[in-house]
Parts: C-alpha cells; sequence; structure tokens
C-alpha cells in the first residue's frame, strides 16, 4: 500500500498541532517556467526567496516535479503558516510585488496553480527531526458526503503504517479549499534516497496481520466506496532555489 498510497502538496508539511494551536497550513503554488527561460526563471526565483522568504511564517521551499503529468513544474510552498498569519503577512512591499513580477512570473507560464493544505496530525507520524530531500505524494479525491466514510478508512492505513513502519516519516493534508478539482486529501511520505522506492509493497500482508485476516478485501471495497480518482507524484528539494534550509525540526 505504499506504492498504492504513496501526494501537491506538499511540502514540508510539519509540527504536530499543541493545545489550541492551530495544524500548519501550506499555500502550493505550481509554476510551469517558459522552455527558453528555465535558467532566468531558477535564477529569479532562488534571488527571491533568499531575499523575501527565509523567515517566520514568509519561508519558502521549492520542489521540483519528477514524475506523472506535472514532471518539470516546480512547486513554490510558503509555510507552515495559517490563514490569519497570512493576512497578518502579505501585504507584501512594492519592492516584493516588483521582484515577483519581473524575476519570477515574467519567466514563468501564466497558468500558476494555487493550492491550501492543512496537516491532519492525528494521521500523521513526525517522530524525529529530518532533513527535506525527496517526497513520495499519494493525493486523491473524496467522494462527495463520504468524509466520514474515508476518515474511517483513513484511521485503519494509519494503524497499519504506525504499527508496522513506525519509523517511517509521513504527513497527512486535506485541502481547504476542496471541490476545486485539485484533490482533497494528500499523503506525504518523507524519503532520503531513491532505493526507498524499491521496497516491497507489504500493505495487504500488514493490513491483515494488524487487523485480521480476510480483511483487506474488504478494506478495498471501503476505499472504493469513499473515494474517486488518485495520482501519485514524486517532488525533489530544490535548496538551491528555496528560502529555507530544509531542516524540520518535530516539536515533542
Amino acid at each position: 500500500m505504499k506504492k498504492i498510497l504513496l501526494t501537491f502538496i506538499l511540502i514540508p508539511f510539519i509540527l504536530s498541532a499543541q493545545g489550541n494551536q492551530q495544524p500548519p497550513m501550506f499555500m502550493n503554488v505550481m509554476m510551469t517556467p517558459q522552455p527558453d527561460k528555465i535558467d532566468a526563471f531558477e535564477a529569479g526565483l532562488a534571488a527571491h526567496n533568499k531575499k523575501f522568504h527565509t523567515q517566520d511564517n514568509q519561508q519558502v521551499s521549492v520542489y521540483w516535479v519528477t514524475s506523472g503529468k506535472n514532471s518539470g513544474k516546480y512547486v513554490w510552498s510558503l509555510g507552515p503558516t495559517s490563514w490569519a498569519a497570512m493576512e497578518e503577512t502579505n501585504n507584501y512591499s512594492e519592492d516584493h510585488t516588483k521582484d515577483w513580477n519581473n524575476n519570477v512570473a515574467a519567466n514563468a507560464m501564466p497558468d500558476m496553480q494555487f493550492t491550501y493544505w492543512k496537516n491532519n496530525p492525528l494521521h500523521s507520524n513526525f517522530t524525529r527531526d529530518f532533513e527535506l530531500k525527496n517526497l513520495s505524494l499519494f493525493m486523491l479525491d473524496i467522494e462527495r458526503f463520504k468524509y466520514q466514510e474515508f476518515l474511517a478508512v483513513l484511521d485503519k492505513v494509519y494503524k497499519v503504517f504506525k504499527t508496522k513502519d513506525p519509523n517511517q516519516q509521513w504527513g497527512v493534508y486535506f485541502n481547504e479549499l476542496a471541490n476545486t478539482g485539485d484533490g482533497d486529501f494528500v499523503w506525504v511520505d518523507f524519503f532520503d534516497n531513491t532505493s526507498w522506492m524499491d521496497r516491497e509493497d507489504k500493505f495487504p500482508e500488514w493490513y491483515e496481520e494488524v487487523h485480521g485476516a480476510g480483511s483487506f478485501a474488504q478494506f478495498l471495497k471501503e476505499f472504493e466506496h469513499s473515494t474517486g480518482w488518485d495520482m501519485q507524484e514524486i517532488w525533489v528539494f530544490r535548496k538551491d532555489l528555496s528560502g529555507s534550509d530544509g531542516k524540520v525540526e518535530v516539536s515533542n
């Protein structure tokens, strides 16, 4: 199931909520450079982020998509943040806006895609500090009026991986603006080396070890009933283009 449940967002989507603290949110902008301006796009993006997006709620990480229909695109990920924080800090200066328009947007295609993803700490597994390198993302659409049914399925999946693969770091995120066609849910695995992708998919076996013999067939029915389309992507962290250093420090 690791390869069945491997996704957009996001992005380092870290830090568990504590007390009344809201779970962190990430604003992702997927961009495509103009084919003849890739070098200028990357240079402008790197300079912009290192000048304006290295601190606090304005920190940005950049990813390069290496699989699927979005291959070759870039994801500009602002966060961790919140709606309130964005309202307070997103009144960009004229200098900021001019730099973005002249050095980033001018070298990109006009069809940028904005999505907003909030972390779900109850189903995520951040147990140690790590550095961003590779992200394996599994995104899906939740069927209309099937949210509670899907959460019940997610509970079972979480229990399997928490029991059988507790050292793996993963984040679960929900789309803050659902029904936009961008997917409702994403499961993100963080891994260092691509050899991780060679691991045997033991999810069906693990599922029945945790939930009982013969239970996997029923799981597939429940999963199909509560979800629509799904897709997978691999993202590579581009530290050279980011304002962040890629270090993820987990709050305990």
